[in-house]
């Protein structure tokens, strides 16, 4: 029976998946790669992305936790003046509302700064 290229390499990454969690050195890798016909340089140039995409994944793991921690500071931020300025109304105009106003639109802005860090793919 023979294979094309395509059905080869499906059939490699099935068993590469068989097999159990082991690690693979560099000099292995190499020598899979040159039983199978693979250049050392198209080696390279493939090890070479994956290291680059790799980077670019753990970058955006590390922009999206800090993306979080500043909307937690602003949340935190949001509910202490918010506090502050309700007791102040209530102290000083009881009968008018006003901090409404304030915890209104600063809470629209926080939604808004919510759904961008949690909702938002970027």
């Amino acid at each position: 029976m023979t294979y094309n290229s395509e059905e080869m390499q499906q059939i490699l990454e099935v068993a590469f998946k068989r097999q159990q969690d082991g690690e693979y050195t560099r000099e292995q890798i190499r020598e899979i790669a040159l039983e199978l016909g693979v250049s050392s340089e198209s080696l390279q140039a493939a090890e070479h992305a994956w290291l680059k995409r790799v980077v670019e994944v753990k970058q955006g793991q590390m922009s999206n936790n800090q993306k979080r921690k500043e909307f937690k500071s602003h949340l935190f931020v949001f509910i202490a003046v918010n506090s502050f300025l309700v007791l102040l109304n209530l102290v000083v105009s009881p009968s008018y509302f006003w901090a409404i106003f304030p915890l209104l639109g600063w809470g629209l802005g926080l939604l808004l700064h919510g759904i961008k860090t949690y909702l938002s793919n970027s």
